[in-house]
């Protein structure tokens, strides 16, 4: 049963997206669905509807969220009605203008991918990306908070563990002091084939999400349990409306609804729905997006 409307809500402002992160749909160019921008309009209305009962709403699904030019307009939407807003970004975008505009917006959370302390390193999953472009958005963002007095965005470094970086952890954490960044979190890497071993699984099995075992093949260390809080806490929506049922349905397979079209308290007590979150509490090693399943593997720094 679901009594309410969900807490928080995660949208994918664009699909697009500058680099070619070797482990990501956007990097690969391999969605199965079209590419685009969510328009503001449709999230204004979509916000008007959940309200009051919306807590939070993290502005990041797939893509680069800084590519949509109308993302400063809709974090400002959510955070003038008193939601918690929140982004990632790989930091390429933060220049001058963007970083005060961000500020201004009233964002309270902003992650930066970190995942490297040299260029070398920083190349080797971020393809495409220029560490020091990441180093002075950084620099942006935090001179931006100063010079506006504000205390937001809470800026964190969040730094994906992989056998490339793995050596340069506490690195990352001495950066970060220096920069003044207010927070340094390790996360574990999704590998899609990991079953017979991969080049980016660390060594070090704290920032692992996966175990090797006696007969040689790789497994996720974490037990697969019939439950999920995300099921009635909240969704994810794309740049297109759909409704999914959280972040691991990277290609919309499980599409539940369009927010764009559809009712949103419909699509959330439809029976589709309701199916789906049956199916996670009998069978959820069956459900094919939770089977590489992150929850319980972030290290925190």
């Amino acid at each position: 049963m679901h009594r309410g409307m969900p807490l928080n809500i995660s949208v994918e402002p664009t699909t697009s997206c500058n680099l070619r992160c070797p482990e990501c749909p956007s990097g690969l160019r391999a969605f199965s669905r079209p590419t685009g921008m969510m328009e503001p309009t449709f999230f204004k209305s979509l916000v008007t509807e959940l309200r009051p009962g919306l807590a939070s709403i993290n502005f990041y699904f797939q893509g680069e969220p800084f590519l949509n030019t109308d993302l400063h307009e809709m974090i400002g939407f959510a955070a003038q009605r008193g939601i918690y807003t929140a982004t990632s970004t790989n930091a390429h975008y933060l220049n001058t203008e963007n970083a005060e505009k961000t500020v201004r917006s009233g964002l309270h959370r902003l992650i930066i991918s970190i995942d490297g302390t040299s260029q070398e390193t920083y190349q080797q999953y971020r393809k495409g990306g220029k560490l020091d472009k990441v180093i002075q958005g950084t620099k942006e963002i935090l001179a931006a908070r100063k010079r506006l007095k504000s205390r937001t965005p809470h800026v964190i470094f969040q730094f994906l563990v992989v056998k490339p970086n793995e050596h340069q952890t506490d690195e990352v954490l001495q950066l970060a002091k220096e920069l003044g960044v207010d927070e340094v979190r390790f996360k574990t890497a999704q590998v899609y084939d990991f079953e017979n071993g991969h080049p980016l699984i660390p060594d070090n099995e704290k920032y692992s999400r996966y175990r090797k075992g006696l007969d040689g093949k790789w497994r996720l260390k974490n037990k697969m349990e019939n439950h999920c809080w995300r099921m009635w806490q909240g969704c994810v929506i794309t740049w297109d409306g759909k409704v999914v049922p959280c972040c691991f349905d990277k290609d919309a397979l499980h599409t539940l609804g369009n927010a764009g079209i559809d009712d949103f308290k419909a699509v959330w007590k439809s029976a589709e729905y309701d199916r789906f979150r049956r199916s996670v509490l009998s069978n959820r090693q069956e459900i094919d997006i939770c089977k590489n399943c992150t929850e319980g593997t972030k290290v925190w720094a």
